[in-house]
């Protein structure tokens, strides 16, 4: 197994660029990682990557040993995961990112749930609204809302998320109820500065073609529950994703507007890299979360 962890670390420094990024992912101190890469050099007497205080890269006999050992590297792990995936209950850690609000508020309770179901699976998880790459930060999968940016993981859709205009009872009696998005001129508007830009808002227009509707306010929140509790409040309109709003809109807290409107929904996907054989703890949390939302959201149940 030493020869093996030589050759690991050699492929994870030659991907990184980096002893310390290397050794981050792959969970030893720096120092380790260049011992593991010497050795490897002296049993085959060949220098296989240029060290510079700035970068390290593969030589030319590092590059060629490099093609030829990471699919032998991934044909070993595939080997070793089916072995293990057909002797064994699902057990061992599972590292999982997922966006911070979706992730509190709806994919916590359904992690809880599955951790009650599956005992010898120990759940890291973490909640970002940063992009990860599950790759190189050694995550097992993700749970993302929107269009997958990366061809090179495998998605499967949960369900979706709408997302449109609220604003409380108090409020729109006062202000009156836009009829057109371009009435939102008009309105005091909650920005959520998550958003790619928070003073337009994405609606479609009386053709059905999306656009970006100007919009105003003097709130600035980078969290949609703030905005809806803003809104809530009587501060205004908020453009917040309807798992955020749905309770409240139950309750009679806020009402929807301008939902004729509102853009096509936003996926929830999980997203998991490419392998020949998926480790049994991602492919049981993946069925778990896409039973648990197949069907109508909860978070519309009532309106």
């Amino acid at each position: 197994m030493d020869r093996l962890d030589c050759d690991r670390m050699f492929v994870a420094v030659a991907e990184t660029g980096s002893f310390t990024a290397a050794a981050l992912k792959l969970g030893t101190s720096s120092g380790q990682a260049s011992k593991l890469v010497s050795r490897l050099e002296a049993e085959l007497d060949v220098r296989l990557l240029n060290r510079t205080t700035r970068a390290v890269s593969p030589t030319e006999a590092g590059q060629a040993y490099l093609e030829r050992l990471r699919p032998l590297l991934e044909e070993f792990d595939s080997l070793d995961l089916s072995i293990r995936n057909s002797s064994q209950a699902p057990r061992g850690r599972l590292r999982l990112t997922a966006p911070m609000t979706f992730g509190a508020m709806e994919l916590a309770p359904a992690l809880n749930d599955f951790a009650l179901k599956y005992s010898e699976i120990e759940l890291d998880v973490s909640f970002t609204d940063r992009l990860v790459n599950l790759v190189d930060e050694g995550f097992d999968m993700a749970v993302r809302v929107g269009r997958p940016a990366s061809s090179s993981l495998i998605a499967r859709k949960l369900c979706q998320v709408r997302i449109f205009p609220v604003a409380s009872p108090d409020y729109l009696a006062e202000h009156g109820v836009p009829a057109l998005p371009a009435d939102l001129a008009k309105h005091e508007c909650i920005l959520d500065t998550n958003l790619q830009d928070p003073n337009r808002w994405p609606l479609r227009d009386s053709d059905k073609d999306l656009a970006a509707v100007p919009v105003k306010g003097r709130l600035r929140y980078s969290n949609a529950e703030a905005c809806l509790g803003a809104a809530e409040a009587g501060l205004g309109l908020a453009f917040v994703p309807s798992f955020v709003s749905g309770p409240a809109i139950a309750a009679g807290k806020v009402k929807p507007v301008l939902m004729q409107f509102e853009p096509a929904p936003l996926g929830v996907h999980t997203l998991y890299p490419h392998n020949r054989h998926l480790a049994a703890k991602v492919r049981v949390l993946v069925d778990f979360l896409v039973e648990r939302y197949r069907g109508k959201p909860s978070w519309e149940a009532g309106w």
